[in-house]
């Protein structure tokens, strides 16, 4: 059955670690909610009650959008190898642009990925676990590596320029905040 906790465990943290994806839920209080799956080397537990993640440079940037709107934020982890187990971590989250100090600070933290847009930081509020037992098994193979040799290709001029045509705007017509700090 599932449980709540005010923050995350150590045990709870191991898992974390070992995860090759994650998924991250935002919603404005209108529009779409949206659903986006995480990989490569971009989550971090800072503490027992604050984790970050990188966000990549994608085809949308609804989870910027959604936060300028309404902070709130849920993480899910799934275990897909070993013991069942779901995870999910809620909480208040605020996003960082390459111009602030928060996303100088912490950019350290993961390795260098070209397309790097974003870091997100959030609060923990409540961590979730449930049994997981429908989750199926899955084999992890490799990261893909399509979007690291694309950003390479595009360097930081077009980057930015797609950021200001592709990443400026939600699904929904939100702002997303990124061409602010360009």
């Amino acid at each position: 059955m599932g449980k709540q906790f005010e923050q995350l465990d150590e045990d709870q943290k191991k898992f974390i670690i070992k995860q090759k994806i994650f998924f991250v839920g935002t919603a404005a209080s209108t529009g779409r909610v949206n659903i986006s799956p995480k990989g490569m080397d971009t989550f971090r537990v800072i503490n027992n009650a604050k984790i970050v993640w990188l966000n990549l440079t994608g085809s949308g940037n609804e989870t910027a959008a959604h936060l300028l709107k309404d902070n709130r934020m849920t993480i899910m982890f799934c275990a897909f190898e070993g013991k069942p187990l779901i995870l999910r971590l809620y909480g208040a989250a605020k996003i960082y642009h390459q111009s602030d100090s928060a996303y100088k600070e912490y950019i350290s933290l993961f390795p260098s990925i070209p397309g790097s847009r974003q870091i997100i930081e959030m609060d923990i509020e409540m961590v979730q676990t449930s049994c997981g037992f429908a989750v199926p098994f899955m084999d992890f193979k490799e990261e893909r590596t399509q979007l690291k040799s694309w950003a390479e290709k595009q360097g930081d001029d077009k980057i930015e320029s797609y950021w200001e045509n592709r990443n400026s705007i939600s699904i929904d017509g939100f702002e997303t905040g990124i061409t602010k700090n360009l």
